[in-house]
């Protein structure tokens, strides 16, 4: 049995009071490709950092390709290659500089391989940092960790601030780093592309794991189903009484086909509306016509002019009196 490239032991961590990251038990193995979810603050940053050795935990342990992360911290990162969520390069170096730079630090590059990846991702090299736009500074640091054919990637954001012509293009890179047999940590907001790229997917929430699996496991948290005869009698929720149960069945009665037990998707949708319409208020006021809703009372702006007929009492007093006093001015 192959080593896992990523395994973490009842792994927690506390600021204070603050329970960061709590129990984390995580394996990612060897060629594969496990994104994250979660909302903002539910830990996936600190297990990040937790991995890479930044952090020292407050309980458990995790191991990079069997590697302490704690104890071998310099073994694991030969290994690996990270793309933070936001990276601080160097301002007066340009994007070949920067390259060649992280390349010594990581001591291994694919020389033809970063020429690839630098006209894929359409990047002007000769460029300084600091003229370079957020969406040019990712690219560097993503050329830099892709560059390096590392055994394990792990990608913090990794497309925050690409265009979609570079999001296709990552996505791209990252299919091809699994057909070499490298895996891979993905960090993302975005359900679509943690969807298209990865085999599981795990979902954390206030610092714990409450959900691994692949994209067809996961379904059904979000599952909906209904049920509906095709008879005379349409069976309706026990929650749908009186009138609006009434008026369900005859909308669903409508929505029939002819081939039996099966209803038209346009029309059944309309009749599930309309039924929730008549039996929730939210629903009733977000469905009805422009006609019945309450209209706003528009009020005119106010004019910027001298004209008495539209100043007030006081104003006009005041235009009359400088007006009868520069009439009575005698000539010279």
């Amino acid at each position: 049995m192959s080593t896992p490239a990523i395994a973490t032991f009842d792994l927690a961590k506390e600021f204070g009071e603050t329970r960061a990251l709590q129990g984390l038990d995580l394996q990612v193995d060897e060629g594969e490709i496990v994104g994250c979810l979660g909302p903002n603050g539910a830990g996936k940053t600190t297990m990040i950092r937790l991995l890479l050795g930044l952090l020292v935990p407050s309980r458990g342990r995790a191991e990079i390709f069997g590697l302490d992360t704690r104890r071998q911290t310099v073994a694991a990162h030969r290994r690996l290659a990270y793309v933070p969520g936001e990276a601080n390069l160097w301002p007066t170096l340009s994007g070949a500089e920067t390259l060649r730079l992280l390349g010594q630090v990581h001591g291994k590059v694919d020389s033809n391989y970063q020429a690839k990846l630098v006209e894929r991702f359409d990047l002007d090299p000769t460029k300084r940092v600091r003229a370079l736009s957020k969406g040019n500074r990712q690219k560097v640091i993503l050329i830099a960790a892709l560059m390096t054919r590392a055994d394990l990637l792990i990608l913090d954001e990794p497309t925050s601030g690409l265009d979609p012509l570079m999001e296709r293009a990552f996505r791209l890179c990252i299919h091809e780093a699994k057909e070499r047999g490298q895996s891979v940590l993905l960090s993302s907001h975005i359900l679509s592309e943690v969807e298209a790229l990865c085999d599981r997917i795990a979902i954390l929430r206030s610092g714990a794991l409450v959900e691994m699996g692949t994209m067809a496991q996961l379904r059904h948290l979000s599952a909906l189903t209904v049920e509906a005869s095709a008879g005379t009698n349409v069976t309706l929720p026990s929650s749908w009484v009186g009138r609006t149960a009434a008026r369900g069945a005859r909308a669903l009665r409508c929505a029939r086909t002819p081939e039996p037990g099966t209803f038209a998707r346009g029309a059944l949708l309309i009749a599930l509306r309309r039924t929730l319409a008549r039996s929730d208020p939210w629903y009733r006021r977000r469905l009805a016509p422009r006609s019945k809703r309450p209209r706003s009372r528009r009020i005119p702006p106010r004019r910027s002019s001298c004209d008495s007929r539209h100043a007030s009492p006081c104003a006009r007093a005041s235009v009359g009196v400088w007006s009868s006093a520069s009439t009575s001015r005698p000539r010279r």
